[in-house]
């Protein structure tokens, strides 16, 4: 795919001086991480960033912009409904510690009789565009024959017919990596990257260019969906609290998710705690209020508590239940966060199964951005899954119930770990996801402490942000408010933005055309 603007740039000296802004521009605005090899409370680097947007197929922003209200629909009517998600799961908790755990504290609360009816859903959709012709293709119904993002061409020179294949990017299209219902991040920072490519560009003298950078307003959408449910909760004098890090490296963006909150509502207060330090001061009155120490919590926004890292002992754990039992109003409640573990997303992916919950009109919408999910169960679908996976690892992700990043499996690792547990329960742990391929495009990835620029071929993740927030009868908001970009290296496996692979991103709309209705 070709960059937003014609590559170089320019002569060494005035890319230098502009790298230079930019980097000053980032800092200057908040588009800053706190440093992991040498961490201080007092100072942040900037965080790693393109230097121009990437460029995506408007069509296809505007499809994954249009679907999450549909998607948050999907996750707040499966996160009310006990049996799926225990039919789900039944395998995976049994051979999964982790989301054993947060299962038992479901079951508990569930036993006890839920205490605040009310969830509210911050997620974050994750898409990539797929570029291979097998995923990318539909059926003609008057001829049952492919259409595909190839289109085929004929070379008759020297009198031999040889069909020739070329890709069209007008047949792109957004596919689901995963959807994150705990902890979605970047919703700051997003609208952050927004502003700091508008003034590389117009640094360079691109200023008919800007109008194709979308608007990105995620920051105030998130907040003002914790400040909906401090209204639900309707207590003038409670504070939304924030669980935390030990040690929170991405400071900037959970920080101006707190500050949003304050120039929305003053009234508001906004405290941070980790769930050690909860399950010292935390406490439920007669009514199951929850405070920490004095302070009333109606909202409990969750931005650590999703990988066992943060559970050092039952001390925290005891915390999380602690939270669950309360009234107030968690994001995402425990049920929320049990919808986007990967086992619960491949049994959507199962025919038929969305049919319970959407429209036929939405079913199909939603279907056309799913890819390939897979159980790995002990049984014939299982074993078959598992076949096709040693046959051709390459195709496929190996995925376990976990957030965060760096956790997944690529290539001849994924084979070699199956072939280790192909016989053990703990296969159940596990999902198989057909690996998109996102077309390339080069750009200036621009990190700290690293000399010049990396100028690579990166591809992009989108993600859209949505919120929801209702009971099990009644859904009182649900939006989609924003999106954000993350570019990695192409040849990376894992795109972290701290690792060193990734860096914040934001989209440049080009027109591409859409797919076609018909053979090609």
């Amino acid at each position: 795919m070709e960059p937003c603007i014609p590559l170089p740039l320019a002569d060494g000296n005035t890319l230098k001086e502009l790298i230079q802004k930019a980097k000053d521009w980032a800092i200057m605005h908040g588009a800053g991480m706190r440093s992991k090899d040498s961490f201080s409370p007092d100072s942040i680097n900037f965080a790693p960033f393109m230097l121009l947007p990437s460029t995506f197929p408007r069509c296809e922003f505007e499809r994954a912009v249009g679907i999450q209200p549909v998607l948050n629909e999907l996750m707040h009517k499966v996160a009310h409904d006990y049996d799926f998600l225990k039919n789900s799961l039944e395998t995976t908790i049994k051979v999964d510690e982790f989301t054993g755990r947060l299962f038992n504290i479901y079951e508990t609360v569930r036993a006890e009789g839920i205490t605040q009816p009310f969830s509210l859903g911050l997620l974050r959709s994750d898409l990539m565009l797929e570029t291979d012709w097998r995923k990318c293709h539909s059926e003609d119904p008057a001829t049952s024959a492919p259409y595909c993002c190839w289109k085929q061409v004929e070379d008759v020179s020297l009198a031999l017919l040889r069909s020739d294949y070329f890709v069209d990017q007008s047949l792109f299209v957004a596919k689901q990596v995963e959807i994150n219902t705990i902890s979605s991040s970047f919703g700051a920072l997003s609208n952050v990257l927004v502003d700091l490519h508008r003034f590389v560009l117009t640094e360079l003298g691109h200023l008919t260019e800007l109008r194709n950078l979308p608007d990105n307003n995620a920051l105030e959408g998130l907040c003002g969906g914790m400040l909906s449910a401090w209204k639900v909760y309707n207590q003038p004098m409670s504070a939304i609290l924030f669980v935390i890090e030990d040690v929170t490296y991405n400071i900037c963006d959970q920080r101006f998710h707190e500050f949003e909150i304050q120039r929305q509502n003053a009234k508001v207060r906004v405290i941070r705690n980790t769930l050690t330090e909860i399950a010292t001061i935390g406490k439920l009155d007669n009514e199951k209020r929850l405070f920490l120490n004095d302070t009333e919590i109606a909202v409990v926004y969750f931005r650590a508590g999703y990988t066992p890292d943060h559970y050092y002992s039952e001390t925290e754990w005891n915390a999380r239940l602690l939270i669950e039992r309360s009234l107030a109003i968690k994001c995402p409640s425990i049920q929320y966060h049990l919808t986007g573990t990967k086992k619960v997303q491949q049994e959507l992916a199962r025919p038929g199964m969305l049919d319970k919950y959407l429209t036929p009109d939405k079913v199909e919408s939603v279907k056309e951005i799913f890819t390939g999910l897979y159980s790995l169960g002990k049984d014939e679908v299982g074993d078959k899954a598992m076949q096709m996976a040693l046959e051709n690892p390459t195709r496929f992700v190996l995925k376990p119930q976990r957030e965060g990043g760096g956790n997944n499996m690529y290539g001849e690792n994924v084979k070699s770990y199956l072939e280790k547990i192909k016989d053990s329960d703990e296969r159940s742990a596990w999902i198989l996801m057909e690996r998109i391929n996102p077309p390339v495009q080069t750009n200036y990835m621009i990190r700290p402490n690293i000399q010049g620029p990396i100028v690579t071929e990166v591809v992009s993740e989108l993600g859209i942000f949505g919120v929801v927030l209702g009971n099990a009868d009644t859904i009182l908001e649900n939006t989609q408010v924003g999106h954000m970009l993350r570019t990695k290296i192409s040849s990376a496996d894992e795109g972290g933005v701290a690792a060193g692979f990734g860096a914040l991103d934001s989209v440049y709309l080009v027109d591409i055309g859409k797919a076609p209705k018909k053979h090609v």
